[in-house]
């Protein structure tokens, strides 16, 4: 079932075209893959990027914000670094290009959503508590990317590397999956020694 990947707002779109086309921002960029890739490169795959950043507090429903949106940078038929968009006060500006493990991770969590039979809108959702970073499938297909609440139903893929004991590329349901995440959060309780 095809993804029903959300339209980046035009002016994040236009700055990470800006900087693609720009020789000093890809020649200066921190990523070697990008650096060294000779011929066009392209966005693809805009994804809104969610911040889960309290999901220490036991028991509550998720609550995420919208912290920018990422692409994935095409050279060929690959991706090799992505680029991110960030909201200012200015309006979207270009943040970042990023390369690493989580290029091709999140490559083929696209691939593996896409072979799926229920349709999803793809996010990405970052858990910085966990260094942590998951493909979100959201249920709500009409959503724009920017709003919306992981609801108990939506699908999370970790993205590889992912933390001890989470299955990362292993699609799970966020009411199956967050019981785990803050379980991991939980503080370890004092051992007494023997009086």
């Amino acid at each position: 079932m095809p993804l029903h990947v959300p339209s980046a707002p035009a002016p994040a779109l236009r700055s990470v075209l800006a900087a693609l086309g720009s020789p000093s921002a890809v020649r200066e960029a921190p990523v070697s893959a990008l650096r060294a890739h000779q011929g066009p490169l392209s966005p693809d795959h805009p994804l809104p990027v969610h911040v889960w950043d309290d999901i220490n507090r036991a028991g509550s429903s998720p609550h995420t914000r919208l912290a920018g949106w990422r692409f994935l940078v095409r050279g060929g038929e690959r991706a090799v670094a992505t680029a991110e968009a960030m909201l200012t006060a200015d309006g979207w500006t270009f943040a970042r290009f990023c390369g690493g493990p989580y290029v091709a991770a999140t490559e083929r969590a696209l691939a593996q959503a896409e072979a799926l039979t229920t349709p999803y809108q793809p996010r990405l959702l970052s858990v910085p508590e966990l260094y942590m970073l998951t493909l979100w499938l959201h249920h709500d297909l009409d959503s724009d990317g920017a709003e919306g609440l992981p609801a108990p139903g939506d699908l999370l893929v970790p993205l590889a590397p992912a933390p001890p004991g989470i299955a990362a590329h292993r699609p799970q349901r966020v009411a199956d999956l967050l019981p785990r995440l803050t379980l991991r959060l939980a503080p370890t309780p004092l051992l007494r020694e023997p009086a």
